[in-house]
């Protein structure tokens, strides 16, 4: 088990001071998030990369279906190699909100769901270094012949940098998409759908399913099982969300990484302060 911390909020200058503060008390990964006005997820990513060595950074999460393919693949490599191989880009639908739909319209949902795959499509192939084609319903990319100038280097980490998805299981469905497009990619966020009103849903029991529905659908895909990641958020010191520890169980269940979602620490230099009050404890690993 790995462990990481979701930072809410922070200025460009908190973050890389809470992202080395957590690479020195022993955490594994920093996250930030994203939204269509606030600070840029991807400037405090680089700017913390710039300042730590060792701490893994991502993002729970980029809605990559607002995004150019092209310019998603560009920003996230450039974070890789300024970190040295060392990030990792976390992708969801989104939750429609007033950050969002003020200054986008509001698409539908299955929309935003093949945007995400044709722009998760293309992410891979643009970073993997090789001529490359793509026709799909809404972006299409030939690059089978040089362009000129020439794009950005590939990552440090091959054939591209770890993509988790959110995939979300819905207990008796036989088709399930949402996991489908997680097991297709290099980990997941798993929720539950199903739980009583108000309640996530999300047990150690309900992990235990989603994991062995994800396990048998990238067996049938030939894709191998070891390396795959299974991320869980929980809070262990706040009242945010369901999702206690220990954190053993879990593990036991599936889960390889254990994420601290802190979304209900205010606003404030005292929120900040709570923050680093947190990631200063450590990782709870007992």
């Amino acid at each position: 088990m790995r462990y990481g911390f979701v930072v809410p909020f922070a200025s460009e200058v908190e973050f890389v001071e809470l992202a080395r503060l957590g690479e020195e008390h022993g955490w594994d990964a920093v996250f930030s998030w994203e939204g269509v006005w606030r600070r840029d997820a991807w400037v405090q990513l680089g700017a913390a990369a710039a300042h730590t060595s060792r701490i893994r950074l991502g993002t729970l999460l980029t809605p990559a279906a607002r995004y150019k393919p092209w310019d998603l693949a560009s920003v996230v490599s450039s974070v890789d190699q300024l970190s040295h191989g060392r990030v990792t880009l976390g992708v969801g639908l989104g939750a429609l909100n007033s950050n969002w739909t003020v200054f986008e319209g509001e698409e539908p949902r299955a929309v935003r769901a093949k945007k995400l795959d044709e722009c998760l499509d293309i992410y891979a192939g643009l970073t993997s270094g090789e001529p490359f084609s793509y026709a799909g319903d809404h972006y299409s990319v030939d690059l089978t012949s040089p362009v000129e100038p020439d794009g950005p280097p590939p990552p440090v980490q091959c054939p591209h940098p770890p993509v988790w998805v959110v995939g979300a299981y819905l207990p008796g469905r036989k088709r399930q998409r949402s996991l489908e497009r997680a097991a297709r990619w290099q980990g997941i966020f798993p929720a539950y759908v199903g739980g009583q009103e108000g309640s996530s849903g999300m047990t150690v029991e309900a992990l235990s399913e989603i994991v062995a529905r994800v396990r048998e659908l990238r067996e049938a895909e030939g894709l191998p099982w070891e390396g795959y990641d299974v991320v869980v958020e929980g809070d262990s010191h706040g009242d945010f969300g369901e999702v206690r520890g220990p954190t053993g169980p879990w593990e036991q269940a599936g889960a390889t990484w254990w994420v601290e979602s802190w979304w209900d620490v205010e606003d404030s230099p005292a929120g900040v302060n709570e923050l680093r009050r947190r990631i200063a404890a450590g990782p709870p690993t007992a």
